[in-house]
């Protein structure tokens, strides 16, 4: 039994309650009450006690798109004559060479466990990780979810099944998705999940998409797939007789209810209700759709639409609240109003990801409240102002980083306190990541 207390603590649930001289109990992966510190710490006098401190007491934050595999392009020369200059030529010069390059399990492992400690560090419990190593297919999902357990958080897997490297690996790509998901055991859904990976449909035949789409429906899974993030997927498609993205991948039953959306950022308010009529979400990643020049996806179109906006990294970050100040500010950018997209921006990080890992771990998620899966953040934050139901999230915007997490607790468990990571040997972990690292740009 754990007891969290003298924290402001922010509910997140649906009266947006903040708590202060606030404290929490847990008792395994479960929030087994929430009130004031001094009752419940004399309630439950055996708990072991972490102070707050007077900070913030948050959900654990969810990541709701990254890429594991591009840990290793950090800093990494591109060995080319001539950069990229458009979206086609980073996928081609960067991407789709770093996962022919993957091709052994230390490369898998370290990898993904290096953004999982990282996350840790900045308050992320929760991970939906979109993979590829076209270098080693076969299991390789299985070493991810090894860094999963080993590191303790929650995190969803898929192999983005793609036809760029051939019919031999393309098979391969959509079996392990299939084999993947039905090696799931009961023992794992708490903290453990598979979608059906797809890179984009300007990289998958029409077959390709009614076989994944056939085999999503029957193992009663959601897809995982880049949507429209470059005008290059939009123009495929039209090639192919279709509207668009959207028409060909619901034509062949890919948009299962739940499925995952990524980018969006070249779609019409029109695809973007078929989207909502087929029970999906779009997930939002600001400083990749920024770094990538593809554009920014109209996000006061699709919430219009009555779409379900989640936010995510892409890779660019393991720092959520990087992403959200970025995704906060992009709406006034593109429309020139101050106002655009606020409460959209909120809704994502601290709304839209709990409900969405709610749907799929057999734990609610992204709110504190008695009976809620044990994710919790202790933030080293008091804030120059009052901190309030009604301001809480400006708090949030202006005055917190990832840097400023103290502790990070997932399933019940303490993955970080006071700033050190107490799973595996986060140090030594590091050093042999940075090792691999140097191995895999010698052979990129």
């Amino acid at each position: 039994m754990l007891i969290i207390k003298n924290g402001t603590i922010l509910t997140f649930n649906k009266d947006d309650e903040v708590i202060k001289n606030g404290a929490i109990v847990t008792e395994g992966d479960n929030i087994l009450a929430i009130g004031k510190s001094v009752d419940l710490t004399e309630k439950y006098p055996e708990a072991e006690v972490i102070d707050a401190k007077g900070g913030l007491v948050i959900p654990g934050l969810i990541n709701s798109h990254m890429h594991f595999y591009s840990t290793f392009a950090r800093g990494m020369d591109l060995k080319t004559d001539k950069p990229p200059e458009n979206f086609i030529e980073i996928l081609e010069k960067l991407w789709w060479r770093v996962d022919e390059t993957l091709s052994n399990k230390d490369d898998l492992y370290y990898s993904a466990i290096y953004p999982i400690l990282e996350g840790i560090e900045y308050g992320t419990t929760t991970i939906f990780d979109h993979h590829a190593s076209f270098g080693m297919i076969e299991n390789s999902l299985d070493i991810l979810a090894e860094a999963v357990e080993d590191a303790g958080i929650r995190a969803s897997l898929c192999f983005e099944a793609s036809d760029r490297n051939g019919e031999e690996k393309s098979e391969a790509s959509i079996q392990e998705n299939i084999r993947f998901i039905e090696s799931l055991t009961e023992d794992q859904k708490d903290y453990l999940t598979g979608k059906f990976g797809l890179h984009a449909s300007f990289t998958l035949e029409d077959s390709s998409l009614k076989r994944i789409g056939e085999e999503a429906a029957r193992l009663g899974v959601p897809c995982h797939l880049h949507v429209a993030e470059g005008k290059a997927d939009v123009e495929d498609s039209k090639k192919r007789g279709y509207s668009g993205v959207v028409e060909r991948l619901d034509k062949f039953n890919i948009l299962q209810p739940g499925t995952l959306a990524i980018h969006g950022v070249h779609l019409s308010q029109e695809e973007f209700s078929v989207l909502a009529n087929r029970n999906n979400y779009l997930i939002h990643n600001p400083q990749s759709n920024m770094g990538n020049a593809v554009g920014a996806a109209d996000l006061l179109a699709a919430d219009k639409s009555g779409l379900r906006i989640g936010l995510g990294t892409d890779g660019y970050t393991t720092d959520m609240f990087e992403s959200l100040k970025v995704a906060s500010v992009l709406p006034s950018h593109e429309t020139g109003d101050p106002n655009a997209g606020g409460g959209i921006v909120r809704d994502m990080l601290f709304d839209i990801n709990g409900k969405l890992a709610g749907q799929y771990f057999d734990k609610e998620l992204g709110v504190l409240k008695e009976g809620a899966g044990a994710d919790i953040v202790v933030i080293n934050y008091s804030g120059p102002t009052p901190v309030n139901s009604d301001n809480y999230y400006f708090h949030l915007l202006m005055g917190v980083s990832g840097a400023k997490v103290d502790t990070t607790i997932a399933r019940g468990k303490v993955l970080m306190k006071n700033q050190e990571v107490k799973v595996l040997d986060a140090e030594r972990i590091k050093a042999k990541c940075r090792e691999q690292a140097e191995d895999f740009w010698k052979r990129f």
